[in-house]
């Protein structure tokens, strides 16, 4: 159960970090603002990637994540753009708008996942269970060398090696 958890908040941190970038510049591109330049575009993408992370390692709520995710968003394109501004009613609703839906598509993402691994998880149920261990008393070695003790000590030739030749 704990591998399924931790998967789904892998999972939600990508969704987070992909719809972050997404709906950040549709909504601002809906509500009259530029496409990000290459700058803005790189810093979106970290500011998103941070975000993604915050969602899945945290209890942080995907709307709040979201919601952070398009304050900030928001900061870096207008930025981007050259001028910061406050968004307009406009640019405020398609932002809103575009967290509900967002944060409704993560949810059923999540719920997707939990139901796609229940069902594998029916599916193959041993797949990758360990392989059954003999635990019986260990065997005797079948040849035991006889060494002398002097020859451990001494170092030097051994009882083994190869033939000598004369």
């Amino acid at each position: 159960m704990a591998g399924e958890a931790r998967f789904v908040a892998r999972m939600r941190a990508a969704f987070v970090c992909g719809t972050s970038i997404a709906v950040s510049v549709a909504a601002h591109a809906l509500a009259g603002g530029e496409a990000p330049g290459q700058a803005g575009a790189v810093l979106l993408v970290a500011v998103a990637v941070a975000v993604g992370v915050l969602a899945g390692g945290t209890r942080l709520s995907v709307p709040l994540a979201l919601a952070a995710g398009q304050v900030i968003g928001h900061l870096v394109l207008a930025l981007d753009e050259g001028h910061l501004h406050v968004p307009g009613p406009v640019m405020f609703f398609a932002h809103v708008v575009a967290i509900a839906v967002a944060a409704l598509l993560v949810r059923g993402a999540e719920s997707g996942c939990r139901v796609a691994l229940a069902a594998l998880r029916r599916i193959v149920p041993d797949l990758y269970s360990a392989a059954p261990v003999r635990l019986e008393g260990s065997t005797p070695p079948a040849y035991r060398t006889r060494v002398r003790r002097g020859v451990l000590l001494a170092g030097g030739r051994g009882t083994r090696g190869p033939p000598v030749t004369v």
